[in-house]
């Protein structure tokens, strides 16, 4: 019965332009819409104003099936819950209904999965007997249905690629990476169809790039190292082409690492998380768009898979409800908060837990004190979160008790809000617990550039290939460079001060020659930008320098010049601004009241024509 799914997906985009795209929906003008931009740790909206996601997840559309057998068999779904390749529920309960419930929680915005394969899937949605109109649909028409719904109603709507294939996630199920069963330009092709197809929703909000990136049987993702298993490289390529190719309003969520190694107690494993974004951050086309995502639950740990027993991948490393209070605050702290805790470094970025939760009905005392430690932790960080999952199925006392709402085969209701739900008070404190609220004060952004594998071309504006068979490394519009490494091909930019300094209608010069204005460097090569200009960008053979990239300031630009050495160790601020964000590597950062003018190389005593100093000219 699969079979036909399974062709057209290999086909690809061969199916996609054939699909019709639906009329836009009407928002609810009082609900939470786009265009969302990100300011430091904090999402905002046009106005500048907070903007905190309490989202839950309503899945379905990325497969309930299990994996074997018939998928319309009950008993061959997760926990018996059929969703019919559809969100859950919509068999049980009308679709407006849902969302009105969905309201009534509290709840701003919603968390839908979907699958690659639900994309190209002609097979006939059926069994939604609370929905009969949504019979014979398609998979991606009821997921539109679904989309329409929700955003008329005010609530935002976060797209989230789950699996590759229809299927129950997460294990090793063929889903474990972006590239899992599809080629890597095949999912990004999806990015752009899923993001255009609802451009004109202004109730669509983000696209959650991936859920849960793990290893498979034979290999690890990465986070950097360049090659086909790097997550780091594909969610910035994803996230570049939804915004100039998909919809440029979006939020983009990237989700850290969620597992590496071997489960054995003789093995090395982890769940890196987003511990690795202090050394290597997100950095696209257009700036302020970035928001990182981290799963929570009490069963899995920070070496821990969650799993039951040695075929399951248990170890004896402690479960997150295993740790004392302080212990899990640090861990997560570690591991995912201090990304949006600390200011002010080129990783700042709000952090959405995208997924935690807990059974009413089979948590023990551990879980129990765990989900109290979980919400105390979202409420002192004020992280945005997003529960998992919305939607249970309910019969008499037995079925999924994880749900915020859990439907019997009638339509009957019953909810975590209700007396006889331990988990009531504590998800009324995290709804109640709205955090810092208003007008976010304007901060600095900082971020990175690493040009080892490939070229970190940033800028929109500048032409991509400026410097022919070298690696750039250009700062994304509205920002300029302010450090350089010697080596690591690394460089930190930043719209410290005043902001956009590129005059507009403009265009970006390459400088490979040198014309100094004085000789700042003394027995070195210079290439510094002429009187008015600023850096933006450079270009390195190897480590050897190639060219630098200037563009005319907005503003008069012939400060005070002073010569930055970094050719044996760092030379940054003191302050610590921007953070490390080239590591291990010797490097010069100029001052948030400067703009890099120029940069020293020489090729004498073994220096290899690396970056040796920069000119750092004061601003207006």
């Amino acid at each position: 019965m699969r079979k036909l799914a399974t062709v057209l997906l290999l086909l690809g985009t061969l199916v996609v332009p054939f699909m019709h795209s639906t009329a836009p929906a009407t928002a609810d003008p009082g609900g939470l819409k786009g265009p969302l931009s990100t300011s430091g740790r904090y999402i905002v909206d046009a106005g500048g104003n907070r903007v905190k996601l309490k989202s839950g997840n309503w899945h379905g559309s990325s497969g309930t099936w299990n994996g074997s057998g018939d998928d319309e068999v009950t008993a061959n779904n997760f926990s018996e819950e059929n969703g019919h390749r559809a969100p859950l529920g919509l068999d049980r309960v009308q679709m407006a209904k849902l969302v009105g419930d969905f309201k009534a929680l509290g709840l701003n915005s919603i968390r839908l999965p979907f699958s690659n394969e639900m994309i190209s899937d002609t097979r006939p949605v059926q069994g939604l007997t609370a929905n009969p109109e949504l019979n014979g649909l398609r998979p991606i028409e009821v997921y539109d249905r679904a989309v329409a719904a929700l955003t008329s109603a005010g609530l935002g709507v976060i797209l989230n690629n789950h699996t590759t294939t229809t299927r129950w996630c997460c294990g090793v199920d063929g889903n474990e990476r972006w590239n899992s069963g599809q080629s890597w330009d095949d999912w990004i092709n999806d990015w752009v169809f899923m993001t255009s197809r609802y451009r004109n929703d202004p109730g669509v909000i983000g696209a959650d790039l991936r859920n849960e990136v793990r290893r498979d049987t034979w290999d690890n993702p990465n986070w950097g190292q360049g090659d086909s298993h790097d997550w780091a490289d594909a969610a910035q390529e994803a996230g570049d082409a939804i915004l100039t190719k998909g919809n440029p309003d979006l939020l983009i969520m990237v989700e850290g690492v969620n597992w590496m190694g071997i489960p054995t107690d003789l093995t090395w494993h982890e769940r890196p998380m987003l511990e690795p974004i202090k050394r290597l951050s997100t950095t696209l086309v257009k700036s302020h768009k970035v928001v990182y995502a981290v799963h929570f639950y009490g069963y899995i740990g920070p070496n821990h898979t969650g799993g039951t027993g040695i075929g399951g991948g248990e170890t004896h490393d402690p479960r997150f409800r295993d740790m004392s209070r302080t212990d899990l605050f640090k861990s997560m702290d570690d591991r995912a908060g201090y990304v949006a805790t600390t200011a002010d470094k080129h990783f700042t970025a709000p952090v959405w837990v995208s997924e935690f939760g807990v059974g009413k009905s089979d948590a023990g005392d551990l879980d129990k004190t765990w989900f109290k430690n979980m919400v105390d932790y979202l409420i002192e960080r004020d992280l945005d979160f997003a529960y998992w999952p919305i939607i249970g199925y309910q019969q008499n006392d037995k079925g999924n008790s994880w749900g915020l709402l859990r439907y019997d085969t009638t339509g009957g209701l019953r909810k975590i809000t209700d007396a006889d739900d331990w988990r009531g008070t504590h998800f009324n404190r995290l709804m109640a617990a709205n955090g810092f609220t208003g007008k976010v004060s304007p901060s600095r952004t900082w971020s990175m550039l690493q040009g080892i594998h490939e070229d970190d071309n940033r800028s929109i504006r500048a032409a991509a290939d400026w410097d022919g068979g070298a690696h750039k490394m250009v700062c994304p519009d509205g920002q300029r460079l302010f450090g350089v490494s010697d080596r690591g091909q690394g460089g930190l930019c930043g719209d410290a001060t005043l902001g956009d300094l590129w005059q507009p209608g403009t265009s970006a010069v390459k400088v490979s020659s040198e014309k100094v204005s004085t000789d700042w460097a003394g027995g070195f090569t210079k290439y510094q930008c002429t009187e008015g200009q600023f850096m933006i960008g450079y270009s390195l053979r190897g480590d050897a320098m190639s060219g630098i990239l200037c563009a005319p300031g907005r503003v008069p630009l012939a400060g005070a010049g002073r010569t930055l050495w970094f050719d044996k160790g760092d030379n940054r601020p003191a302050s610590g601004e921007g953070g490390d964000w080239a590591n291990s590597y010797y490097k010069g950062q100029c001052n948030a009241n400067e703009y890099v003018a120029g940069i020293a190389f020489s090729g004498n005593n073994n220096r290899g024509n690396r970056p040796q100093a920069l000119y750092c000219r004061t601003l207006p």
